[in-house]
């Protein structure tokens, strides 16, 4: 099936920005009407405030980065428990999500809805509205408690554009380490003023 490009003024003008022009960007669309983005959104990093197992008040941090050029907006993310010994839960009602990093918080985004799969393990964050391109976002789980088991846990994180039929896009694992109490030495993630 061969794609063709969407056309939209404010998508297919060209903008000079501080003396720099900047070419347009289309939304790729299939015939079938199923939407992509032209570039995708890259994760950035993920991070925990506590890493200790049994810990409580913990938040998972995935933050994103929503190129200029992706073509369309952001209009929800799904994150999936793909690896880790015990099936961690949330709050879904205490999630968050925000412009810029956790070091820096930025203005809040709206959630339209946040939806969890216990047989899947994935959690699905609708925005609202749609995060614009160009724009870098933190969303905030927060588990009911850290796992019991300690070791690595690995979370694939799939974004997908606006549109009534849209093609997810994996944009990778976010890893998160969790530590027993007599574990030592280092640890990535304690909280989120270490990454700047």
């Amino acid at each position: 099936m061969r794609p063709r490009v969407l056309l939209g003024a404010a998508i297919a003008s060209i903008t000079l920005i501080q003396g720099y022009i900047v070419p347009p960007s289309y939304a790729i669309q299939l015939q079938d009407g199923t939407v992509y983005f032209a570039q995708p959104p890259r994760l950035v990093n993920t991070i925990t405030t506590y890493n200790e197992i049994y810990a409580w008040g913990a938040t998972y941090y995935f933050t994103i980065s929503l190129p200029e050029n992706a073509g369309e907006a952001l209009q929800s993310l799904a994150i999936n428990q793909h690896e880790g010994v015990d099936h961690i839960r949330f709050d879904l009602n205490d999630s968050v999500a925000f412009e810029g990093k956790p070091s820096g918080k930025g203005q809040k985004i709206g959630l339209q809805n946040v939806a969890g799969d216990r047989k899947t393990r994935t959690v699905t964050i609708t925005f609202d509205p749609p995060v614009s391109p160009g724009k870098t976002i933190t969303i905030g789980l927060k588990p009911w408690q850290n796992p019991r088991s300690s070791g690595v846990y690995l979370f694939g994180v799939t974004a997908f554009p606006t549109g009534e039929k849209s093609h997810g896009q994996f944009l990778g694992f976010g890893r998160l380490h969790f530590y027993s109490g007599s574990d030592s030495g280092f640890r990535p993630g304690w909280f989120p003023g270490f990454w700047r």
